[in-house]
């Protein structure tokens, strides 16, 4: 490693359509435009320490164990078996100087994971491809594949493990999170419950070949995002923020609109 820590950005990204295909075992499918929002990002870099575990220096509400980032570790040290990567994770911390806030369907813990991984990759010259990266990012968390492909746009698909690069300018985004903080599982719980309904495949196909900015022209709020209505019925408070031209993330709680 260089004396001087190298210093990694780990991009939010929102989901310009969220719909879901189908279920598979506990989880559901689902097809989404993700698109990298290039002025929010936390930054993630090494550095000494001496306190002999696993150690994660930044502002988490959350216990290690629990971190995006630890699983990411958990799922590298399982792949790779690298005693060079137990050792430096000793000798090491990993900061995170947070900037996308937390449980609000940007991806901030996902990105987090991804660039931790891949981190790890460059630092301690590991040799993984992309692809086995991405193989140990869907063990981590379904959003986590997309955010070691760095692409600028991409259609997702499966249960996140499906990264289709998506040709197209990227769009100026501005991004508000209001302080509501919603549970992924209770979303698709309320989603199973209620709202459940399927993308068809001519639907899909549409989708895929419109540009962002075309189904942004063409969506609302509620027909852009199929888990919308499931979170606005688990926090109301929600309302308060719907606007014309605004659109919401993933299962929240952000919403974003084109500057």
């Amino acid at each position: 490693m260089n004396n001087q820590a190298q210093k990694y950005r780990a991009y939010a990204k929102v989901n310009i359509f969220l719909k879901i295909r189908g279920k598979r075992d506990n989880y559901h499918t689902l097809f989404s435009r993700f698109i990298k929002v290039n002025s929010l990002y936390d930054t993630l870099y090494f550095q000494p320490s001496d306190s002999k575990e696993f150690e994660i220096v930044g502002n988490f509400s959350c216990k290690v164990q629990q971190n995006t980032i630890y699983k990411a570790y958990k799922a590298l040290l399982e792949y790779t078996s690298s005693a060079k990567l137990k050792t430096f994770m000793i000798h090491n911390a990993i900061v995170v100087e947070k900037k996308i806030p937390a449980f609000a369907g940007l991806g901030g813990g996902s990105s987090d994971a991804a660039t931790y991984l891949k981190m790890c990759n460059q630092e301690l010259n590991l040799g993984l491809k992309v692809e086995e990266l991405a193989d140990i990012a869907i063990r981590v968390g379904a959003d986590v594949p997309f955010f070691i492909y760095d692409y600028q746009s991409a259609n997702v698909s499966g249960i996140g493990e499906v990264i289709e690069k998506f040709e197209e300018q990227a769009l100026e985004l501005e991004v508000f999170t209001p302080q509501v903080e919603i549970s992924t599982p209770a979303v698709f719980k309320t989603f199973r419950e209620f709202y459940y309904k399927e993308l068809s495949d001519e639907e899909r196909t549409k989708l895929a070949r419109m540009s962002s900015l075309e189904v942004l022209k063409n969506l609302n709020i509620k027909n852009a995002n199929d888990l919308f209505e499931s979170a606005l019925h688990l926090h109301p408070e929600l309302k308060d923020y719907v606007k014309d031209g605004w659109f919401f993330s993933g299962t929240g709680s952000s919403f974003f609109k084109i500057k």
